[in-house]
């Protein structure tokens, strides 16, 4: 699914204007039938108090259009209008004329903060203030009104957008924000609503197919893109009959040292639980016993160092490297680090201690082979491209390096990101109990295998985060988030897969 800017989705709505010859006030009244369907369905004429906001562009043109189908409905609704300024759309004024023949009565108007009305706890408010077409902060009596509405109880359903909150351009901080229970987007999520510090406003949201233009959004060059189930199973490659163990790749997981041993585990684990045809560990030597116990499908092989790695003496011919995980930081391990990453030729995966000793000697970075995958969370992203002020930041700054380098980075997260210079994919599975120790080695193990397995690196790296999203969806549904721990996301990599298909069958059935 496509992620589109604001500027984009503008542009969207006059090209299904043109090809369908319709009126944009036709297109709002499909809309907001639309959204007041899917209330409609939900509160079934419940007699509850319902109060819509809504501002003085299209956005509140779609509020004050719900709110007189809901009038005719009869439910118990009251119209605000956040009279904050004299510029008024066509479409706004089309319906608030319209809301007075349904309702005979006109839209309470607010023009400060004392007409600012109370909210009980259990109100039902529409937002349908700001939409996309925001460019600034809410300031003054309106930020009053948000923090009225937010402090409130009440349940919010935001309309395509909380108001406040910009769809892809960095939010200021401290900004007003209303911040909903639920949010109903139109025809395609923004790129705000999957990042750290503005995704938690949207509340949950729900994607509505307003039925725009089909060919100017197959044509239209996303800022990013969501990976679905659909997504996914479009990237998976089934395998062929005849076909053997050294058909599917060598995985080598460089990982491990002393106390830290179960990060290799984890990620050899996940190597073969996702289809890599053999898997060996390059571990220090005190690690052989625990890993050959724990892993018994995996082959070891043991460096000079008992307690940590010391250097890099393979005699695998061709191998797909995962270097990072549990190898610590000391200067030997630096150094065995160093000669491993110059051998290489072929993409590998870095993860964590392999990225710090990245960030801690940048040149470093040039000897990794392009397309190679690293996979930080945000405190070694930080060491890598510096501090940022907001998440569209970070994300600017995880392109220009992915550019600079010609690397892939998955950036870790409730949503997790792929980038790859420009491009940018957006993790669609997962949930808050992923947020495990060990986690991250059985992500590394995941991407690593489907780079052996001949993937392309970046799908690799989009298909897998997607796989281990899904794994901990599944392990959440027995184990719950709370009883999530890395060794049982590992174990559900099998049954992901599956589900990508048995989804489809059952959608089919």
């Amino acid at each position: 699914m496509k992620i589109l800017t604001a500027a984009q989705l503008a542009a969207a709505d006059a090209a299904t204007q043109e090809s369908q010859n319709i009126s944009s006030n036709e297109l709002m009244e499909r809309v907001s039938t639309l959204v007041f369907n899917k209330i409609h369905e939900r509160l079934n004429g419940a007699p509850v108090p319902i109060k819509i906001f809504c501002g003085i562009g299209n956005n509140g043109g779609d509020g004050l259009a719900i709110a007189r189908h809901m009038i005719q409905h009869g439910y118990h609704v009251t119209t605000f209008v956040t009279n904050c300024s004299k510029k008024r759309s066509k479409n706004f004024l089309i319906n608030y004329d319209r809301i007075k023949e349904a309702s005979n009565d006109w839209p309470v108007l607010l023009d400060c903060a004392d007409d600012i009305p109370e909210i009980g706890k259990n109100d039902i408010v529409i937002d349908a203030i700001f939409g996309t077409g925001i460019n600034k902060p809410v300031t003054g009596w309106m930020a009053h009104l948000f923090d009225r509405l937010n402090n409130s109880g009440a349940f919010i359903v935001s309309v395509d957008m909380p108001s406040g909150l910009y769809s892809n351009t960095a939010q200021v901080k401290e900004a007003a924000i209303i911040a909903a229970n639920h949010t109903f987007t139109f025809n395609n999520p923004k790129l705000s609503f999957f990042l750290a510090d503005t995704g938690m406003y949207t509340g949950s949201f729900e994607v509505i197919d307003i039925g725009l233009d089909p060919q100017f959004l197959s044509q239209v060059d996303p800022v990013a893109v969501l990976i679905t189930n659909q997504s996914a199973q479009n990237i998976y490659r089934p395998r062929k009959k005849f076909t053997h163990k050294g058909d599917y790749g060598h995985v080598l997981i460089m990982a491990g040292s002393q106390g830290k041993m179960g990060a290799a585990v984890l990620a050899a684990s996940a190597a073969v639980q996702s289809g890599a045809g053999k898997v060996t560990a390059y571990i220090p030597q005190h690690g052989n016993t625990i890993l050959q116990s724990s892993v018994p499908e995996v082959m070891t092989l043991c460096d000079e160092g008992v307690d940590v790695l010391k250097d890099f003496n393979v005699a695998i011919e061709k191998y797909t490297l995962c270097i990072g995980p549990g190898i610590g930081q000391d200067s030997k391990t630096i150094a065995a680090f160093t000669t491993a990453i110059k051998k290489q030729s072929h993409p590998i995966l870095v993860d964590a201690d392999g990225i710090n000793i990245l960030a801690h000697d940048k040149a470093l970075i040039d000897y990794l082979p392009k397309l190679s995958v690293l996979t930080p969370h945000d405190g070694e992203l930080e060491r890598l491209v510096g501090t940022w002020e907001s998440g569209i930041e970070r994300l600017e700054k995880a392109k220009a390096f992915s550019t600079e380098h010609d690397l892939i980075l998955v950036l870790k997260g409730a949503h997790a990101v792929t980038v790859y210079k420009d491009n940018m994919y957006i993790n669609d599975s997962g949930n808050a109990g992923m947020a495990t120790a060990g986690s991250g080695d059985v992500l590394s193990g995941v991407i690593t295998a489907f780079i052996a397995q001949g993937y392309d690196p970046l799908m690799a790296a989009v298909f897998g985060t997607y796989i281990h999203g899904a794994s901990g969806d599944l392990a959440a549904q027995t184990y719950a988030h709370e009883g999530l721990k890395a060794s049982i996301i590992s174990n559900f990599i099998g049954p992901a897969i599956l589900q990508l298909f048995r989804q489809e069958a059952q959608q089919a059935g």
